[in-house]
């Protein structure tokens, strides 16, 4: 059997603060096999961007990993690295882009200078190799005239120009594994489509992985082969995406979709999703969709779902997959006299959107 690129196994990382603990990811278990892009998305809060900074072990104090997580990259188990290894993994095996360039890139050095610095700390290269390797990066992903671009400063260029020096700095080193988190959310749709475009060639080009973490669910049918759907810390289902696109099992998810508009749909009311995702100190006990699906019923409350197998590559935290009659009995969940309710349900708790923040 292949061994995956990246594993993931009961990855729990936690906020200790003065309120609580924040269990912003509990238990979350995932693979990336090579040469594969998965999608994890899910609404503002859910750990999506936590999952991510723990891989690289980048999480802020008050957040820790917890004992009895395990993270391993290419067979090699990460958090028994000391901080020097990590340093020599981290833009060199495993890069990251992030969802705001101007926040990531340094304002006072040129975009070709920060490239370059990539090059000069994992490869040591000299100062003109860097600088000629910066150079070609930019090049290849499909900045004109790079000579020149090189020169500017972060500010000069556009957002989408600006993506492209990240991506080109992650890509450097030819890293295994890519991660990108929300790389297209501050792009205009025109300019998301080049992104990731680009991506999907350079994947192709270079034979990395990628880790795609977005909110957008068109995001993920554009460029991932597999989806990992997460919410309150949790994975609550995980399917190829034509899979999940095409039959969904868990509410969230149903949800999600449901929210999402549609060319030439009727102009009815979109669906949504009553209610707010709840604060990370104070998850629910059992079920944590409970209290805004509307399939649920006594046994959600007392017993915490488990993944259950929907079919080979298809898994669900859901009772309805031990239960499948529940499903009808509840009639339509989420079809169109439930948006009914759960829009006046949205307007009342302050007009929740249904899809993710």
């Amino acid at each position: 059997m292949t061994t995956p690129l990246l594993s993931i196994s009961e990855l729990r990382t936690y906020f200790h603060t003065d309120a609580g603990v924040a269990r912003a990811v509990d238990g979350v278990s995932l693979v990336v096999n090579a040469r594969e892009t998965v999608g994890i998305v899910g609404e503002s809060g859910c750990g999506k961007s936590v999952t991510s900074l723990s891989i690289l072990r980048l999480v802020a104090r008050p957040g820790r990993i917890e004992a009895g997580s395990r993270i391993e990259l290419e067979g090699r188990e990460l958090l028994s690295l000391s901080e020097g290894e990590m340093r020599k993994i981290r833009g060199n095996r495993v890069s990251m882009i992030f969802q705001e360039p101007m926040s990531a890139l340094n304002p006072v050095f040129t975009v070709g200078d920060q490239i370059a610095e990539v090059a000069r700390i994992h490869a040591n290269s000299s100062r003109r190799d860097a600088w000629e390797k910066a150079v070609e990066m930019m090049r290849l992903t499909g900045i004109g005239d790079p000579e020149e671009r090189a020169k500017a400063y972060p500010h000069q260029l556009s957002g989408g120009m600006r993506q492209r020096v990240m991506i080109a700095m992650a890509l450097v080193m030819n890293p295994a594994l890519l991660i990108a988190d929300e790389p297209t959310t501050a792009l205009d749709v025109t300019i998301q489509a080049q992104i990731l475009e680009l991506l999907s060639e350079l994947q192709k080009r270079v034979g990395m992985s990628i880790l795609l973490i977005t909110h957008d669910l068109g995001v993920i049918a554009e460029v991932a082969t597999r989806v990992i759907v997460m919410y309150a810390g949790e994975v609550v289902e995980e399917a190829t995406v034509d899979a999940l696109f095409s039959a969904a099992h868990h509410p969230y998810t149903e949800g999600l979709l449901n929210a999402m508009p549609r060319v030439g749909q009727s102009r009815e009311r979109l669906a949504v999703i009553p209610g707010t995702v709840p604060p990370p100190t104070h998850w629910p006990v059992a079920c944590r969709f409970r209290e805004r699906c509307p399939y649920a019923w006594d046994r959600c409350a007392t017993e915490h779902p488990p993944l259950y197998k929907i079919a080979e590559g298809h898994v669900s935290r859901c009772h309805l997959a031990d239960e499948p009659e529940r499903r009808e009995v509840r009639g339509e969940g989420w079809g169109v006299e439930n948006r009914q309710a759960s829009a006046g349900a949205g307007a009342k708790s302050g007009g929740v959107s249904g899809g993710p923040q």
